[in-house]
């Protein structure tokens, strides 16, 4: 692997080129060194290469990262250690400083709980919630005037009947959490209970209360991970990691409830995969037409067009160019798809063509330690 500079080098005079964009890289920080943390890329405007990826924070397990929306702070997940002894969750907030893309660290704010698995910030700037894998539970925290994070609101548990799969779903996994355009409402896809969870979000307070109805019931066994809402906000996609899928729900934003309608694989028909992890990712393309979701052990990105009843057509599959595609970002304009493949450990470049959705390969490639998230700052 071709080693990493350190983004600390950068002067304060340096600034990122008009003709490229920043992309920020989540990834797991192993024992044996080979990532530090969070790193920053750039993307050539004109051909789709790729800057040799720059260590813009040292952190623990950095594993997903948000963006507040005023696009100057960037919050990731992190590591700390419980009184216990065991490993916690917890989050950093970061100063981010635009023209250069450098990270300031401002605080960092524990659950309390077990590790942290997703985040979201909300449209106001006011709340970000967490939520933990392995702890089964959603967490909320206020934000500071300034984007720095305020103490832990509390922890709710999930809980629920379990779902059949008994080596995946043998407790609550919350998976990730999604807020809905409204600012109203917070989804918690668990992949252990096949349910999406719904809370009322009070944002000024940073608080959570289980909404009425509670929760968005996904097919037996599906196991959701990861959920998008259309850009007119009528229909809510969830990707299901265990058996392959999108289940597709008409969303009721005055009740804060999506009902599924369509229940469609990301997988080509009749593929059998033996790796446990399958379906991964789920974005939109920013013109609404298009959905996007990443398969590991097919390794491939499929793609799909949103018909007007809020259905999918798949348009196509296409390898992802490395192993383990764990995550992905389209660019804000649309016009470039980056995809993370952890076990090659790389970065993978797409041309999206914004009529049809299809992915064309560009050919340009980096080396990234144990890439598993892509944030294009907005």
């Amino acid at each position: 692997m071709k080693p990493v500079r350190l983004l600390a080098a950068l002067t304060m005079s340096t600034t990122l080129s008009a003709a490229s964009l920043p992309v920020f890289i989540g990834t797991y920080t192993p024992k044996d060194g080979a990532s530090r943390g969070v790193y920053l890329t750039q993307l050539a405007t004109a051909t789709g290469a790729l800057s040799e990826p720059m260590l813009a924070a040292e952190v623990p397990n950095p594993t997903f990262l948000a963006l507040h929306p005023n696009g100057r702070v960037l919050y990731a997940l992190s590591d700390v250690t419980l009184a216990s002894g065991q490993r916690g969750g917890a989050v950093n907030a970061y100063a981010l400083e635009p023209a250069s893309g450098r990270l300031t660290l401002l605080n960092q704010q524990p659950t309390g709980g077990s590790n942290l698995t997703h985040l979201a910030v909300d449209a106001t700037g006011r709340a970000l919630v967490a939520v933990s894998y392995g702890g089964g539970y959603v967490a909320a925290f206020p934000v500071e005037a300034d984007g720095r994070l305020g103490p832990c609101t509390g922890r709710i548990p999930l809980t629920g009947p379990l779902g059949p799969n008994r080596s995946r779903q043998d407790q609550s996994h919350a998976h990730s959490v999604t807020i809905s355009p409204d600012d109203r409402f917070a989804f918690v896809a668990d992949l252990g209970l096949d349910r999406v969870f719904s809370f009322r979000l009070d944002a000024a307070a940073a608080r959570l209360t289980p909404n009425d109805p509670a929760f968005i019931t996904i097919p037996p066994g599906a196991g959701p991970r990861h959920s998008k809402f259309s850009t007119d906000g009528r229909f809510f996609y969830v990707l299901n990691e265990i058996d392959g899928s999108i289940s597709s729900c008409a969303y009721d934003a005055a009740r804060g409830v999506g009902t599924p309608f369509q229940h469609i694989s990301t997988l080509p028909a009749g593929f059998q995969v033996t790796d446990p992890d399958r379906a991964a990712e789920i974005r939109l393309h920013p013109n609404g037409r298009f959905v996007y979701a990443s398969n590991r052990g097919h390794d491939s990105i499929a793609v799909f067009e949103i018909q007007g009843d809020g259905t999918l057509r798949l348009v196509e599959l296409t390898p992802c160019g490395g192993k383990h595609p764990r995550n992905f970002s389209l660019s804000p304009d649309g016009a470039w798809l980056v995809c993370a493949n952890m076990d090659s450990n790389n970065l993978v470049v797409f041309k999206v063509d914004p009529a049809t959705g299809r992915l064309q390969s560009t050919g340009h490639t980096v080396n990234a330690p144990t890439p598993v998230c892509v944030l294009f700052p907005r």
